[in-house]
């Protein structure tokens, strides 16, 4: 992997695709699995697909668990050994995990310079904004610049997750605005936002059935948009990938956006999430 001056930093929760990752030089903290008696690092230990079919079958409910500061800690010092002298750390919102806290302890162990981010989210949305810190390093930015482009993209974000049970969004504690959609477990098909403001999890509407339910996603995702602009759009997937393939081939010829990608949801955000849940989560250039 490329090396760079100010070096970059976000947390396994981001599901930027390996290829993305390796190009741009994105150092990735992992987060845990909690599974009975085993801890599994995402990416490493346990990957998603695997993780997807396990969560389905198996009888144990998994956990999650953040990075310790030692693990950004020894992030930054292999960094600075290999040619760092600033870092910028973007993370999972604060309202929704210790990893920020744990990042920025970290930072305060070190007399590098290291500059915390909340991204305010998770999954792409925390994705897009990792990329655009590392295209502004590209184009010769400084770490202003870096920290500025991320937080230009994620008040432009729009995230809405569409999932196919909210049993496990309740089981993970993580229900946030969503409770209102207690009681109703069985029956409906809830679509989510995170509020980039708050990072918090927000109930926007809820279907009968999962052909309602995707379909409702498209429309009310891209009501937002103003088809005009470029694109940036991620189709999430929690081992549904027929369904995100099929809604990615809708995407390119409807709006034919300037960017397109497709990414399985990590285990951590999927213990709350659950299986077969589809997300659309992307902004407009100006």
């Amino acid at each position: 992997m490329k090396t760079h001056s100010i070096s970059l930093v976000t947390d396994s929760t981001c599901d930027l695709p390996q290829e993305l990752r390796e190009r741009y030089a994105i150092n990735v903290v992992p987060l845990s699995i909690i599974w009975g008696s085993e801890h599994l690092l995402e990416g490493i230990d346990i990957l998603p697909e695997d993780f997807y079919r396990r969560l389905i079958s198996d009888e144990v409910y998994p956990t999650t668990s953040q990075p310790t500061p030692k693990d950004f800690l020894d992030t930054y010092e292999k960094l600075r050994r290999n040619g760092a002298e600033e870092i910028i750390v973007i993370t999972i919102s604060s309202a929704m995990s210790g990893t920020h806290e744990s990042a920025r302890l970290a930072s305060t162990m070190t007399d590098m310079p290291v500059h915390i981010v909340d991204s305010k989210s998770n999954s792409m949305s925390l994705g897009w904004q990792v990329l655009a810190a590392a295209r502004a390093r590209e184009a010769g930015g400084d770490v202003n610049a870096m920290i500025a482009a991320a937080n230009d993209v994620r008040k432009r974000m729009i995230f809405l997750i569409s999932l196919d049970t909210i049993e496990y969004l309740y089981k993970g504690g993580r229900i946030g605005g969503a409770s209102k959609f207690i009681g109703t477990l069985l029956n409906f098909k809830p679509q989510i936002t995170v509020n980039h403001k708050t990072g918090e999890v927000e109930a926007v509407k809820r279907t009968r059935t999962r052909k309602k339910s995707l379909k409702a996603l498209y429309h009310d995702f891209f009501a937002q948009f103003d088809i005009n602009k470029k694109m940036r759009i991620a189709v999430l997937h929690n081992a549904a990938l027929s369904d995100a393939k099929e809604i990615a081939a809708r995407i390119q010829s409807d709006f034919s956006p300037v960017e397109l990608i497709i990414s399985i949801v990590s285990p951590v955000l999927g213990v709350h999430t659950g299986p077969r849940a589809i997300s659309l989560c992307g902004y407009m250039e100006d």
